[in-house]
């Protein structure tokens, strides 16, 4: 076998391992002895500067330097020294398997976090925003000094004998651009309650008296419940069936109106005609902010827009005025007075967008602008609800005995109602409710701010006029009352000859078409002269067919003894009678 056929190199290689080993084995190592070296000549140097630093270290000046250089080159050299261990140490660190393996470790734990986060975030919501600031309220305002109204007073009442029925009295009103600046731009408090939530019921169940389709029929445990005043409430308000108020509730109303209702978001002045009881009258002194911005609407039923058809009042537009007429179908109630109390007592569910309400009558005239009126009656005053006295009556027990007298409703539904108050702790007024100052209003107005309490009220009134009888008048002092022993709210019960000031009261549509006849005057003939009668021959004395007033006539006393006889009357001595005692008083 050749070493060829064994994969060595031949001779003609640079040489191989076996090769090299061959030859070392056979031939001895040869050893050359090692050649002397010179010194270097920086050693020299060296050896000489030492040399040279020895010779002159002795002396003061050159010892002293050469200390100084020795001293700033330990101090750089140590300075340099520990820059460079520190910048080792530092690369040492850093490139260490242990601390990059922690940095890709923490790198990898900040990734998957991020990710984590972003997964999470979104399925789950995120973190709550903060809390929002108190909310703010109207607190009401003084107006400024020297104002006219700030000290303006009530005069006496004119003296006038022919004239003791109610009167209107003056009133200070602000000029309507300065009422208009005034309406605030905030709600006023609600004190108690919140927020309000009204029931809803399709299959309705009567258990217990009073109720109606329209309002429900609550029981009296509702009942009482809905008198215990909490920040959130849900009580029956009317209009308990159907998808919205006026849509299939009773008392519907068109789609077009309701949007339009809907959209009014500042001051509504309403009022309601039904049965063509009453004539539509236009407001007065209403300024050119209030007829752009105000509200007016008028409800009617059927038979009242038939009537105003037929008077061409009423055209396509179904505007007369300034009032927007409102036709309503399918009235809840067989008797007008009740109908009339759901545009009355539940503006604020007609109109949801709504701030303020001025609610009057079908027979009453507005003739003051309503931004004054809300002004004097609402703002200046920081109430959320107004209504006047009635002129008259301020005791409900009396409003009841009157009503029963003037045969306003049945009876025996009053003294019902008495009676059940009577047991809910109703008492008489007296001086002990003072500041109240009457518990019976003239429901004929009512100025009102559409905020919860308010609305809690109305709500509450009208439950009770569904219960028992439409005389609100007799309604009106328990459910104040009841609110009032819970929360701090009060109404604002101004005087009626206040009232009459902005509002003038007219006849029903009945009484002026068809007035009542005057009374046929009696005119009696003058005696013939006692010479014609006595030519005649007769001696008789003279009867007359006139009606003579047997009724003895009341005496006006007199100053200073001095007899005023009547004019419209005169003694009449009958000619043949001498007896001075047969005299008469005759009519003229």
């Amino acid at each position: 076998m050749t070493t060829g056929s064994l994969g060595l190199r031949t001779s003609g290689s640079y040489g191989s391992l076996q090769q090299q080993l061959f030859q070392n084995s056979s031939s001895p190592i040869q050893t050359t002895p090692p050649i002397p070296r010179k010194p270097p000549k920086l050693f020299k140097e060296k050896e000489g500067l030492f040399l040279w630093i020895c010779k002159f270290a002795p002396r003061k000046n050159v010892g002293m330097f050469l200390l100084c250089v020795v001293s700033a080159a330990a101090f750089l050299w140590v300075l340099y020294v520990g820059k460079g261990e520190v910048a080792a140490d530092q690369s040492n660190r850093m490139f260490a398997p242990e601390t990059v393996h922690k940095y890709i470790f923490r790198s990898i734990e900040s990734i998957k976090k991020n990710n984590v986060g972003r997964s999470v975030s979104t399925v789950q919501r995120p973190s709550p925003p903060p809390p929002p600031p108190p909310p703010v309220y109207f607190k009401g305002y003084t107006l400024p000094p020297g104002n006219p109204c700030e000290g303006f007073t009530l005069p006496p009442p004119p003296a006038d004998k022919k004239r003791t029925g109610p009167r209107p009295c003056p009133v200070c009103y602000l000029p309507v651009e300065q009422a208009i600046a005034l309406m605030p731009d905030v709600p006023s408090f609600s004190p108690g309650v919140s927020n309000l939530t009204y029931i809803h019921e399709e299959n309705q169940s009567k258990t217990e008296f009073g109720g109606s389709n329209f309002g429900g029929y609550p029981s009296l445990m509702q009942r009482n419940d809905s008198y215990d005043i909490r920040d959130s409430m849900s009580l029956h308000c009317g209009f308990v069936r159907g998808i919205r108020p006026g849509h299939q509730t009773g008392f519907d109303i068109d789609d077009s109106d309701l949007l339009e209702m809907e959209s009014c978001r500042g001051v509504v002045v309403a009022s309601a005609i039904f049965g063509a009881f009453d004539l539509i009258r236009q407001p007065k002194k209403t300024g050119e902010y209030a007829k752009k911005n105000v509200c007016f609407y008028m409800f009617v039923d059927e038979e009242t827009e038939a009537f105003l058809r037929n008077s061409s009042e009423l055209t396509s537009s179904m505007r007369i005025g300034l009032w927007r007429i409102v036709v309503v179908h399918n009235l809840p109630y067989d008797d007008p007075r009740r109908n009339g109390k759901v545009p009355k007592l539940l503006l604020h569910r007609l109109f949801p967008n709504a701030r303020y309400s001025l609610w009057i009558d079908g027979k009453l005239e507005l003739v003051v602008d309503p931004y004054q009126i809300l002004e004097r009656f609402l703002w200046r005053k920081n109430a959320s609800f107004a209504i006047s006295r009635h002129y008259k009556r301020f005791d409900v027990f009396v409003e009841a005995e009157a009503n029963k007298a003037a045969a306003k409703f049945d009876n025996a539904s009053i003294d019902f109602q008495i009676d059940f108050y009577k047991k809910e702790g109703l008492t008489p007024y007296s001086r002990a409710k003072l500041p109240i100052t009457s518990d019976v209003p003239e429901g004929c107005v009512i100025l009102r701010e559409h905020i919860p309490i308010s609305n809690l009220f109305t709500c509450l009134w009208f439950n009770e006029v569904d219960r028992f009888t439409p005389r609100d008048q007799i309604s009106f002092a328990i459910v104040r009352d009841k609110i009032m022993s819970k929360t701090n709210w009060t109404v604002n019960m101004f005087l009626d000859c206040e009232r009459r000031n902005f509002v003038i009261q007219g006849y029903h549509r009945d009484i002026l078409e068809h007035p009542t006849p005057p009374r046929a005057s009696i005119v009696v003939p003058p005696p013939p002269p006692p010479a014609a009668i006595l030519e005649a021959g007769q001696a008789s004395p003279i009867v007359s067919t006139s009606t003579v007033v047997t009724t003895p006539f009341k005496k006006i006393p007199t100053k200073r003894g001095r007899e005023r006889k009547s004019k419209r009357h005169r003694k009449v001595v009958i000619a043949g009678n001498k007896d001075p005692n047969f005299n008469s008083k005759i009519l003229i």
